[in-house]
């Protein structure tokens, strides 16, 4: 307080306005900034996290079983190879697992090498654009939240090369990496696909949010936006 107001620190001021974490400004001040959401250590709360993950994930795979047919029939005349695929990705601490999907983009997508998917991909398919803008694509990834490699809410988990390459460019970039990944999250509902550097800079901003503000209203927040998402197919 001073002369009877109130001081704060502009980056608490941008975080409450953004909802994201300014970190690119933060620097060497940023453990002292960032007190890790209670909630990360709460027992209470991991274990309504992990009930959450298991009662979702078997809702998502019993409906899933239920759109198979369609999903098979499509892939067939629309998408004509393998139906799943699995991909190497990064999760909680860094350890390495397989995400599972049905697969949306031509057999021969990474053949010039690995590259992130954008906005209008010419490599995704007629039927692989309807199952990333009704999110079915993702249903496989329920089998990876059951495992307990992910989680329904979390930083989107990325591929190695990847956080490799991001690591190098954005600060404190492994920090998304102290919670599980998961199947939707923050950054997924509020940013775009992360086509450049400063996208992936406000995806990471509002994965760290996420981290430090983590509750059960915040998850409700993130899993209506899903829903409005999924049923109004304005999925990426």
């Amino acid at each position: 307080m001073e002369y009877g107001h109130e001081v704060r620190e502009y980056t608490q001021v941008y975080e409450e306005m953004t909802e994201r974490v300014p970190v690119q400004f933060i620097g060497k001040d940023f453990y002292r900034f960032f007190p890790f959401a209670r909630n990360n250590q709460n027992a209470l709360y991991r274990f309504y996290h992990r009930t959450m993950d298991i009662v979702l994930s078997c809702i998502g795979l019993a409906l899933g079983i239920l759109l198979l047919p369609l999903v098979l029939l499509g892939n067939l005349l629309g998408n004509r190879g393998p139906l799943l695929y699995k991909q190497e990705r990064v999760g909680i601490n860094r350890t390495g697992f397989y995400i599972y999907k049905f697969r949306s983009m031509v057999t021969n997508a990474e053949e010039g090498g690995a590259q992130f998917a954008k906005k209008n991909d010419v490599r995704i398919t007629k039927f692989g654009r309807f199952l990333r803008r009704s999110r079915i694509d993702e249903f496989p990834q329920f089998i990876n939240i059951l495992k307990g490699d992910m989680s329904i809410i979390g930083p989107r988990p990325e591929r190695p090369i990847f956080v490799k390459e991001l690591s190098k460019k954005i600060p404190f970039y492994d920090t998304r990496h102290v919670i599980k990944p998961g199947l939707t999250g923050w950054a997924q509902v509020k940013a775009k696909y992360g086509e450049t550097d400063d996208d992936h800079l406000r995806k990471l901003q509002y994965d760290l949010f996420y981290i430090k503000k983590r509750s059960v209203f915040l998850d409700i927040r993130i899993i209506v936006k899903t829903l409005s998402t999924v049923l109004f197919f304005k999925g990426q």
